[in-house]
Parts: C-alpha cells; structure tokens; sequence
C-alpha cells in the first residue's frame, strides 16, 4: 500500500493523470511550489511539504525539502524496529513513493545569451537528493525519475497493489544513472566557463582521476557497423553547434551508423581547407580531394581523381552546393552529401535522388575543442583532438634545393589531406588534387606503391605528403622512380639522412614539418 508519496516536476508531463491515479488509490500527495499549484489547479488534493517540516521555503525556494522530515521518511527501513521507533518518536511519516525531476538544467544552458548567474540557478540541489535517497531506500520506496514509467507504475499498483523488488531496482538505477549525467553535465559547465576565455583549448585540458561523461541519445540506429549488432546516436551536450551531431538532415532516409562515421571523417577533412574544396570518401578515407575557385570544379576534380572509389561513398563540399554543382552530383550514386548550405534549386536537383540523404552543417561552428576517446576493450583511451600544425616558418628545407612555389602549395595541400587518411598513409597531389591515396597499410612503402599504381602517369611531376616519417629510404627512391618532385614529412627517424641523400640524388626537394599526424 502507497500511504504517501512525494510528487516534485519541473516536468509536468502526464503529472496530472499519475497523481490522480494516486490519488483514487487513497495516497496521500505531498507537494512543492509549481508542482503542488498544478495538482490543486486540476482538483486533486495535495499536502504542501511545509505543513509536513513545520518549516517554510526559504532562500527563495533553495531550501524547501532539505529536512528530516522528508529524508528520515524516505531513508527509514522499514523492517528495521529500531529505524520505525525512532521516526515515530520524531513525529516523522514514511513516504512510499518519490517522483522527481530536475530543474532543467540542460534547457537553461543551451538558452541563447544565458548567464553563468542563470545557470547556477538551475543546478538543483534537493531534487537529486531526495532521488538518491529514495534510490538507496528502493526496497521499501518506489522511486520514479522518467514520466514514461507513471503510467506502468500505476497500473501495477492498481493491479496488485504494489511493485516487485525488481522492478524497484530498475527504477532506482535509472535514478542514479541520471542523477550521475546531471552532475556530469552540471560540472562540464562549469569546466567550460573556466575555459572560455581560453584561446587555445588544448593548453587547459587536464585528465582527471574520474572521467564521467555526459551525452544525450539523439536517435536509435538500425543497426551497428553491422547488421546483427544493436547501435545508438549519442550526441555531447551544448557541442553540437559545427559538428555531424548538430547537421539537419534536409532529404534522404535515416542515417547508418557507417553513414555517421563516415560522415564524420568527411567534414573534419573538408574543414581543413579555407578555399572552395571538395572531400570524396569511403570507409572514413578520403578517396579524391581537390581544391579549387569554386565548388564546381573542386567537385569535379575529387570525383574525377578517383570515380572508382567514390561510388556509394560521401561528399562533403565547404561552399554551398548550387545547381550546377547538384546535377553532377546526381550522376553517380552517393550515400550523402555534406554542406554548409544547398541552393533551392540545388535541392530539388539532389532529391530525384530518394536515397541520397543531404546534411546541411554549420560551418562556422568552433570544434577544435573537447576530447578525442576511443574504446577498448575494458577501458577508454582519451587524448586531444589532433587540432595542432606546424607553422610555415617553422618548415625545414632539409634537401639542396627549395620546392617551388607551386610544389609547396601542393605539398601544404597534401600536407592537410594525409592527416586524414588512415595509417600509415601515403597522398599524391599534383594542382591542388590527390592524384593517388596509400592509405592503412602496415608498413611505408605499400601505401607508396599504392599511391603511385593509383595515379598512373599523374604521379609524374606530383608531390608526396607523408603522415610519419621514413625509416628507410625505399619511400624516397619509389618517389623518384615515378617522378614525383617533392616531398613532405614529419622527419625525425635516424635514417633521415638516408632520404636526403636520395632525393638530392634525384633533385627532389623535401621539406620536414617536425611533427606527425598518425591516425588510427
């Protein structure tokens, strides 16, 4: 039997027909501030919690439930004589059933224009303290944080006049799992606000001894990177402004979840460029690149860089897709297509396509912050965001002759794709273009021989970008066999000299950025 219950909601959805349904069971509701008027506004009685602590709400409605009262009658165990002696010497009632939820928190931080004064407002302090109470004291009190459950709670208790012990456990893990991601998201704030007179992020990231992260589901997925595995779309808090998490889908049918990986890969590649630049990629590597004074031509240079692999693949272009630009587009199947923005005319263009799904993404948005994670197996590796790169002035010229101008808009070009490529990676540019793409091999010079089989003749006056450096000299003397003019890498292998010695043979200039760009 549910005497009493103690009713709390920022949200109010279903409120009204939970506590009516309560209350036709003989429950006594007790109830603050906004909650306790919505109840009594739709006729259903209710006891406010100050006639229950002889206390009123005081610091303007901070503390109202912070009271014996209310803990002692949620925390005493029930089959536990000393525990019920004592409350009912203190005059304290049990209370059988807690439904709480929080103030929103979330809603108020992502609120245009909000203030740090604002936000602390909306921490709450004695919603979550009554949930965990409750939570721990889940044998002898229903605990109820999601609206969803109101209505199966309910029909339970009008069943049979109560809820099993597991079911309480359920109830009560979802409790702290989200008491756990309010204080997670509360803290990263926080973390936030001390950051944000920050230039450079990366300089304040500091790796704590408890890592707790905060992420909302933004859809459910079909299925994972393969068919009999369950997946799901988590997105992370107020960063969605700028990324995949934040794209809108304007055409096309739910996105996989190689759809969202490989998307991924796509705009933080096309991101790196200032200029009008297209991206072609396939299983999170870039297939065709190219740079160039509009998009249209930037399109048709990726595409035509590599039209094998860009089949059922993604395209992400910086500039907003026109209608020029859209009917080449719908020339070969794409998976997706990525912009800042699509013409209207571009738009009725690419949905001939049924199953080509268009995301239009903020190119503006800041994402060189935060943290880059990766699972495995019994734990999480968490680093930076790869989000540095040398300076220009800091390039060594370490061969006797200099890349011309040319070659090292070419290298820098190159330079900015291989970043991307998966290790160890190999890229042939020629004119701002990949001309050959080596990409995830295990050793060096495979993704070379790679590279130049792909680019054929085009390999010929191309320059090299490497993501790491050359152990040994094969990568310089299969570079020169084909023609290749100049390279780009990081240096630093204690065979380096080997390399210099082969490329001012073969009077290829090479130039070292000092530092690498693996991506695994």
């Amino acid at each position: 039997m549910i005497k009493r219950a103690l009713i709390s909601v920022s949200n109010k959805e279903g409120l009204i027909e939970f506590a009516k349904g309560l209350s036709d069971l003989g429950t006594q509701i007790l109830s603050t501030g906004g909650t306790a008027k919505a109840l009594q506004d739709a006729g259903i009685k209710v006891t406010p919690v100050s006639d229950v602590t002889g206390f009123p709400e005081i610091l303007e409605g901070r503390v109202k439930t912070l009271h014996p009262k209310i803990h002692g009658g949620i925390l005493a165990k029930r089959d536990s004589e000393a525990h019920m002696q004592q409350i009912a010497e203190l005059g304290i009632e049990p209370i059988d059933l807690v439904a709480i939820n929080l103030y929103p928190f979330k809603e108020t931080i992502e609120k245009p224009g909000v203030t740090l004064e604002e936000a602390i407002e909306n921490i709450d302090i004695g919603g979550p303290s009554m949930l965990r109470s409750a939570a721990k004291n889940h044998k002898d009190v229903i605990v109820i944080v999601d609206p969803a459950d109101y209505e199966p709670v309910i029909q339970e208790l009008k069943e049979k006049g109560d809820i099993d012990i597991t079911k309480r456990m359920k109830l009560a893990c979802k409790v702290f799992k989200h008491t756990a991601h309010y204080d997670a998201l509360t803290s990263d704030y926080l973390e936030k606000q001390l950051l944000a007179g920050e230039k450079e992020t990366c300089k304040t990231i500091e790796f704590p001894n408890d890592l707790t992260l905060a992420y909302e589901k933004i859809q459910d997925l079909r299925y994972g990177e393969n068919p009999h595995q369950k997946a799901a779309f988590y997105g992370e808090i107020g960063r969605h402004q700028g990324t995949l998490a934040g794209a809108k889908q304007l055409w096309g049918k739910e996105l996989s979840f190689n759809n969202i990986n490989d998307a991924d890969a796509a705009l933080k590649a096309v991101k790196e460029f200032d200029i009008p630049t297209a991206v072609g990629l396939k299983h999170t590597n870039p297939c065709g690149v190219a740079s160039s004074d509009n998009i249209y031509d930037a399109y048709v240079k990726a595409y035509a860089a590599d039209p094998t692999s860009i089949f059922g693949g993604i395209v992400a272009l910086n500039r907003p897709v026109d209608a020029k630009t859209a009917q080449e587009l719908v020339k070969i199947f794409l998976e997706i297509v990525i912009a800042p923005a699509f013409e209207p005319e571009a738009l009725e263009i690419l949905k001939t396509k049924k199953n080509l799904r268009l995301l239009e993404v903020d190119f503006n948005g800041k994402t060189d912050f935060g943290l880059d994670m990766k699972k495995v197996s019994g734990g999480l590796l968490v680093q930076e965001l790869d989000t540095k790169d040398f300076n220009k002035e800091d390039l060594k010229v370490v061969t006797k002759r200099a890349p011309s101008e040319k070659e090292m808009q070419d290298l820098l070009f190159g330079w900015k794709v291989v970043k991307h490529v998966k290790s160890n990676a190999i890229v042939l540019a020629k004119d701002l273009v990949t001309v050959g793409i080596g990409a995830g091999q295990v050793n060096r010079i495979w993704p070379t021989e790679q590279s130049i089989a792909h680019a054929k003749d085009k390999a010929k006056g191309s320059v090299l970008a490497s993501d790491a450096f050359f152990p040994f000299s094969d990568v310089a003397e299969t570079a020169a066999k084909a023609g290749v003019t100049a390279i780009i890498q990081p240096g630093g292998s204690l065979r380096d000299e080997d390399s210099i010695q082969v490329c001012d043979k073969y009077n290829i200039a090479m130039v070292f950025t000092g530092m690498r760009h693996f991506k695994h």
